[in-house]
């Protein structure tokens, strides 16, 4: 591995070999997404609990300021929408240019296997990762399902995460599941970041996917929506550091979840 291409892994993923990503690019097919109606007033206080920003360059450059000391992963596939035909439908929005020229330490693009466009998405991530190779920037593949949840057990995650780390993906986003999330893990040979999914009923739900993946594995996580659209987004963010890089325990998260969010 190159000097590029290990620098900017360092920059994502921390001395303890663990991560935090925070993803808000939701708007790129959800538009104005409950609580990013104005990303920099949402992410703002969640900084010093997140080791890099998941966003679009419109975002990016819209309200996030340079000043920012945050590792940037671009989101660079896109093209369709909530109210569309098909969600995974998706192109690369980005040129490799762009992506210098903006001077993020990775990129990411989403894959939909199994769906109606796998070959398509499979090709922009093994496109991206010709073009990006080239230049020492790290890919992030997101093992999506568009609208199909039902797509979330261990067999389909595991086939997601080793096609994609087959096609040269540096680190792979994918979805937590109940059973065998350690073979979803052990069967993909670079590191798996846990993806939040749907909003949680509680913050307790979110500890115990979150743990539960780090302890069979993962190195980290992506999480967007149970985070800023917590009632108390500090203090879940707060939590779940703790939970990624102090291994804090599902009881740990919580009493600091509690004494952060009574703090006010």
């Amino acid at each position: 591995m190159d000097w590029g291409m290990q620098n900017r892994l360092s920059k994502l993923i921390q001395p303890d070999g663990k991560c935090f990503f925070m993803p808000i690019d939701h708007g790129y097919f959800q538009g104005p997404t409950r609580c990013l109606e104005k990303p920099a007033l949402t992410i703002k206080p969640l900084l010093p609990f997140c080791d890099a920003l998941f966003v679009t360059r419109g975002v990016l450059r819209s309200a996030i300021a340079p000043e920012i000391n945050k590792p940037i992963i671009l989101r660079v596939s896109g093209g369709t929408s909530m109210v569309g035909k098909d969600l995974a439908d998706e192109g690369l929005t980005t040129s490799i240019e762009e992506v210098i020229r903006l001077n993020v330490s990775a990129v990411g693009v989403s894959v939909f296997v199994g769906s109606d466009h796998e070959k398509q998405t499979l090709l922009n991530l093994a496109s991206l990762v010709n073009q990006c190779e080239a230049y020492g920037i790290p890919v992030m593949a997101v093992t999506a399902v568009g609208k199909e949840l039902e797509k979330l057990d261990a067999r389909y995650l595991a086939l997601s995460c080793r096609i994609a780390a087959e096609l040269g993906a540096r680190v792979v986003k994918t979805y937590w599941c109940k059973e065998d999330f350690d073979k979803v893990v052990c069967g993909c040979p670079v590191p798996v970041v846990i993806a939040g999914g749907p909003k949680c009923e509680t913050e307790k739900e979110v500890f115990e996917f979150v743990h539960d993946g780090m302890q069979k594995g993962a190195i980290g996580i992506n999480l967007g929506r149970n985070i800023w659209q917590s009632e108390h987004p500090v203090a879940m963010a707060k939590s779940l550091w703790q939970i990624v890089h102090e291994k804090a325990n599902v009881k740990k998260a919580q009493e600091i979840f509690n004494e952060t969010r009574n703090k006010g």
